[in-house]
């Protein structure tokens, strides 16, 4: 049959589209690259440049498969996340940490990664830290790293009290650290500096070593607010270290943890409880000559349990790319590159061959101790409660900044946090 001009026009138009990469169903799809936007919150240098390194590393073993970092920032990430998942512009990989994950997951922002992880990844990470990202029957992103809180030290001012050190098979108590506190101040030094400007999560966690629980979830899945014995002692050793005893001064309790860092090398304070990660700063910033040591925080009659909220990583719901952003996940959570962002971040891994890396067993800087604690840290209580923010930004915080500064007492307290509190929570639980 002889063809027409037109018939070999056509033929050659859809050939042409052909070669582009076009479908004759025009429904848009693209054979090229895919890019993934991973905003990190690493921003400690050291942090930056090994997160980053791996980025790099990814992109030039994965043609097909690009990585762009976005730079995020802790002061503002859920704000910033909420706006953008609901104006549809959310990353494909978020960093966040998980105590900040529950009303994105079920909000419907984030992808349940049950089906999605690999079985290395899952079998490498304990169960413990699993919990802190499972939210009903989901799991809304991958915890990777995490850290104790810990008490940071001015070596010579404990070795010339002659007080006994603690460790973590050997921590002290509570109603020890009290004492403690006390034989170490005078002469201008107090025994103990507490930086609560944010003093929910500090008083929350570390309630767990004496048996506090404060949020209580009911067979109907509801969740209330319960102050009791277990959840008092933590915040009435601080109240009274401050208020009774002054071996603790009142001036940093609306402190960042870094405000307090002068005063300690110019032993004003004997101890601070801190953060693991503090120790990159206090290794930085320190005087020459400066000798300073990690301790164990104090435990209670649960031994040294700790809540911890480790930084996750989780994919937008709305990612087309998801398989690949896991993908990404997987390299990125590689045991030696868990341990090159712990080291980085000056973090503890979750990742138990990673925990293993001599690395983070040394003796310097406190390593040891940190990675001895590794086994007793938990689930923080407040990980999987709705309304968790507003109940701590409102109620919680300036409860707690008013009790611990002797403004209201601890029948005060706990009518705020259980009964003001609940009305909070109760909006979430409809």
């Amino acid at each position: 049959m002889t063809r027409t001009p037109t018939r070999i026009l056509t033929l050659v138009a859809c050939a042409v589209l052909l070669l582009a990469g076009c479908s004759g169903g025009g429904d848009g799809a693209d054979d090229g690259p895919v890019t993934l936007r991973f905003q990190s919150l690493a921003w400690q240098d050291e942090s930056v440049k090994a997160t980053r390194g791996l980025v790099r590393e990814w992109n030039a073993t994965h043609p097909d498969v690009r990585v762009e970092y976005v730079q995020g920032s802790w002061d503002s990430v859920h704000d910033q996340l909420l706006t953008s998942f609901e104006g549809g512009e959310a990353p494909d990989i978020v960093h966040d940490a998980s105590d900040d994950l529950a009303d994105f997951a079920y909000g419907g922002y984030l992808a349940d990664l049950t089906e999605l992880l690999p079985a290395r990844l899952k079998s490498d990470i304990p169960q413990r830290s699993w919990e802190t990202v499972t939210f009903g029957d989901g799991v809304y992103g991958v915890p990777f790293l995490q850290e104790p809180r810990v008490l940071i030290a001015n070596a010579a001012l404990l070795e010339r009290s002659g007080v006994r050190a603690p460790t973590p098979a050997d921590p002290w108590s509570w109603a020890e650290f009290r004492q403690v506190t006390k034989e170490l101040s005078g002469d201008g030094t107090y025994g103990v500096a507490w930086p609560l400007k944010e003093p929910v999560s500090a008083t929350l966690n570390l309630s767990l070593s004496t048996g506090g629980k404060l949020f209580h979830r009911g067979a109907d899945g509801r969740v209330t607010v319960r102050f009791e014995d277990g959840d008092q002692v933590v915040p009435r050793t601080i109240h009274d270290q401050v208020g009774t005893d002054h071996s603790a001064p009142p001036t940093t309790l609306g402190s960042g943890g870094s405000d307090t860092l002068p005063g300690f090398f110019a032993g004003k304070y004997a101890m601070v409880p801190l953060g693991f990660s503090y120790r990159q700063q206090i290794e930085q910033q320190a005087p020459e000559g400066f000798d300073w040591q990690v301790l164990p925080a104090p435990a209670g009659a649960d031994g040294p349990a700790q809540g911890v909220s480790p930084q996750t990583l989780s994919i937008a719901e709305d990612s087309p790319h998801k398989k690949e952003a896991v993908a990404f996940l997987d390299f990125l959570l590689q045991p030696d590159n868990m341990v090159r962002l712990a080291l980085g971040d000056w973090m503890l891994p979750t990742g138990e061959q990673a925990l293993k890396d001599p690395a983070l067993h040394t003796a310097e800087h406190g390593w040891a101790t940190g990675t001895a604690l590794a086994g007793h840290l938990r689930s923080a209580p407040a990980q999987s409660v709705r309304g968790y923010a507003e109940w701590k930004d409102k109620v919680a915080t300036p409860a707690l900044q008013e009790y611990y500064s002797g403004a209201i007492g601890m029948d005060e307290l706990r009518h705020r946090l259980e009964e003001d509190g609940n009305l909070v929570l109760a909006r979430y639980q409809r």
